[in-house]
């Protein structure tokens, strides 16, 4: 019995530790340091720069909204969820790891080899997010999924205090050695510490479900045609699964604006309230330590009260983020609001994780992940920025900008009061199995 429990957590902290090695990625090459260089060094300053920065990250989210359900299908039927787990982390570290190579004027071969990172990261996101109901109990989700986002801002903070001699001269061609190295760490970072993962957790062989289920299985697993039948089933008839379907709508509008506050509070720091490089290195890594702070003690909140209520909760955190941000005249004030919204970040993505695994089908999690994931969660991330950036451009106001995002967060706020937390087996007998 002690062994197994040993086994156990040592499953657990192997997952957990997958989370703090791709967060390095996460905020060193689409957050903070890699945007910066792109701009300022490989488009030379140019204002072009913002434009395919933009158009860079867009079609990376959208080829992995369109290609994650039917690969979440295809690893779901085919038992190899390891496999492209895998084969996700090692495109993204190894086109990390050649951006180091990038330079003053390489705008394809380093938006390219971008684009194919961050394919690898947040495609890698659905086959990782999908053992979470596999490694712990209902009764804990919520708190094994705090942990997680947890480790990930303890990844986050780690990577920048790693960097932080390479990165503290700035963002300027006079230190462009020490920013591929920073990018190169960023790979070896990535590389070592999801290893684990590949050594301890294993794929489920045997069939989910009833035996005929199994079978079906075992004939049709490696066919990807199959898979995609799957999910065009899946997309039409989700509504059989009405509380995650509101559920994943929600989502799609109050993660939309969580992603565009990620995306661009780097950029508002700078351009709006004149934060220097050195600057943003402190403020990242403060904002880290509060995000830590939430992911858990939101974690335990989420198995006490349920993750709908957490949710709630965390988006009228969010309210008052946006509403302080805009009134916030001074760089003080700014990181003030900045930890705020570190607690309400970490505290809203891990609940909402445990609340899709308790919604979810056990036998087609792989592929509910892959929409939760890949179409509504990078969907979103096309949206928002677009938004955010149309708005700032016509009104010519970052702040105002920022106050669109309100609607985002309404809309989320509205829709997810309409969903039901039972379990989604309790769902109509055609929703109970995908064939």
């Amino acid at each position: 019995m002690g062994m197994n429990d040993t086994s156990q957590k040592a499953r657990i902290f192997s997952w957990l530790l997958f989370d703090f090695a791709n967060t390095s990625f996460s905020v060193m090459m689409v957050t903070f340091a890699f945007p910066l260089y792109f701009k300022n060094i490989i488009c030379e300053g140019e204002p072009k720069g913002d434009a395919l920065w933009g158009a860079s990250v867009s079609i990376s989210m959208l080829l992995v909204a369109l290609i994650s359900p039917v690969l979440g299908a295809q690893a779901d039927y085919s038992g190899r969820r390891k496999r492209f787990l895998f084969a996700f982390t090692l495109i993204s570290v190894l086109a990390t790891a050649l951006l180091s190579f990038s330079g003053p004027g390489m705008v394809l071969f380093a938006a390219v080899l971008f684009i194919l990172a961050n394919i690898g990261f947040e495609g890698g996101l659905v086959f990782y997010d999908a053992w979470l109901p596999e490694i712990t109990s209902p009764r804990s989700t919520g708190r094994v999924s705090g942990y997680g986002f947890a480790m990930g801002y303890l990844g986050a903070f780690a990577i920048l205090l790693i960097n932080l001699p390479l990165l503290s001269k700035g963002i300027v061609p006079a230190n462009i050695p020490n920013l591929k190295l920073s990018f190169l760490i960023v790979a070896l970072f990535f590389a070592v510490f999801s290893a684990p993962i590949f050594v301890m957790l294993r794929d489920t062989k045997g069939s989910v479900g009833d035996s005929s289920s199994g079978e079906r299985r075992r004939e049709r697993g490696s066919s990807f045609m199959h898979s995609i039948k799957e999910v065009g089933y899946t997309i039409r008839h989700i509504m059989s699964y009405p509380d995650l379907a509101r559920f994943l709508l929600a989502y799609f509008f109050y993660n939309d604006a969580i992603l565009t506050v990620i995306a661009f509070s780097s950029i508002y720091a700078q351009n709006t309230l004149g934060f220097t490089t050195g600057e943003l290195i402190t403020f990242f890594m403060t904002v880290q330590t509060t995000a830590i702070l939430g992911s858990v003690v939101f974690g335990f909140v989420t198995d006490k009260i349920g993750p709908k209520r957490t949710i709630v909760i965390t988006l009228f955190i969010w309210f008052a983020v946006i509403l302080l941000a805009i009134l916030s005249g001074s760089k003080e004030t700014f990181i003030m609001t900045g930890l705020l919204a570190g607690m309400s970040m970490g505290s809203s993505q891990a609940a909402s994780r445990s609340l899709m695994a308790r919604l979810t089908p056990k036998e087609h999690v792989t592929e509910f992940f892959g929409f939760y994931d890949g179409s509504f969660g990078k969907a979103s991330a096309i949206i928002g920025p677009l938004v955010f950036g149309v708005v700032s451009a016509q009104v010519g106001s970052q702040k105002v900008a920022l106050a669109s995002l309100l609607v985002f967060f309404c809309l989320g706020l509205l829709i997810i009061t309409g969903v039901r937390t039972r379990a989604t087996a309790e769902a109509s007998p055609e929703a109970s199995r995908i064939e």
